[in-house]
């Protein structure tokens, strides 16, 4: 009994855990194989086979919102890492002040999504924007149409807000892996005549390239799912020049009620984030020995 008790403790949260994953990926597997509109009929109507997933090719944006989502998601991750490095460098290196530094870095990341959507609106509203004219001050024209209303702009400006907000996660996350590497080693490289940028990448680095590791695959699936300041800031355009997959998901299932269509979008994006992240792991974590 008692090499049954944890089992038993945890078998409620594995049961609504599996429920709540396992019913609704259920339903949208069953419902991509039939037409259903819910403008047509509150029910399937009858079973299309794979007109669906023909259709979010030929009907959608799809391509061009998975386009955007892999930019936004690749280029995010990659500058917000690095940016929180430097900050964590920065918080490491012992300076006045940055007790007061961690504690104001970690508040963007407490603001919700939308929040931060409607304050970057104001910051880059085309008349009387920080953001417009700070980059006039610096000699860079912003388009006539706006930061948010200029298709070559539009994505990168999601970005920076995206990056904005999350930038300090990574920061503090950095941070707690680089107090664990031993001081002891440090030691050893400065008396071995080691540089400041050679111990960073013989020392520092691969010791946090398992907390490194994990921050980025958690971080790239939260932007791969990226709805909240695409509807906010741009609702997906002009255009689709800043529709991401779930921004399109929305749209065909709480704007144009297509049930069958957006089911069967739903598992492509399924077997391509699950694709992404099972090569993401084969390549980073089959050295297991750290």
């Amino acid at each position: 009994m008692r090499k049954r008790l944890p089992y038993l403790l945890i078998a409620p949260s594995v049961v609504v855990l599996l429920s709540l994953v396992l019913y609704p990926m259920g339903f949208a597997l069953i419902n991509s194989f039939y037409f259903w509109n819910l403008q047509t009929s509150p029910t399937p109507l009858f079973f299309s086979g794979w007109d669906n997933y023909r259709m979010v090719f030929q009907t959608t944006p799809f391509v061009e919102a998975l386009t955007n989502t892999l930019l936004l998601s690749f280029v995010g991750t990659f500058v917000q890492f690095w940016l929180g490095m430097a900050i964590a460098l920065l918080l490491n290196s012992h300076l006045r002040g940055m007790t007061v530094t961690r504690a104001i870095l970690i508040m963007p990341t407490t603001v919700a999504p939308v929040v931060v959507g409607f304050l970057f609106r104001y910051l880059m509203e085309p008349q009387g924007g920080v953001l417009p004219w700070l980059l006039t001050g610096i000699g860079l024209t912003p388009p006539p149409q706006g930061l948010l209303g200029s298709a070559s702009t539009a994505l990168l400006s999601i970005g920076i807000a995206d990056t904005w907000q999350w930038t300090p996660f990574f920061a503090i996350v950095l941070y707690a892996g680089l107090i664990a590497v031993p001081e002891e080693l440090k030691d050893a490289a400065r008396v071995d005549g080691a540089s400041g940028l050679a111990m960073f990448w013989r020392i520092t680095l691969p010791l946090l390239r398992p907390v490194a590791a994990f921050l980025v695959m958690i971080r790239f699936m939260q932007l791969f799912n990226s709805f909240d300041l695409v509807f906010v800031l741009t609702g997906g355009g002009p255009g689709t020049a800043s529709r991401t997959l779930s921004f399109n998901l929305y749209r065909e299932g709480l704007v144009n009620y297509n049930i069958g269509l957006t089911a069967a979008m739903t598992w492509l994006v399924v077997i391509i984030v699950t694709i992404i992240i099972n090569l993401y792991i084969f390549f980073i974590f089959r050295k297991r020995e750290w």
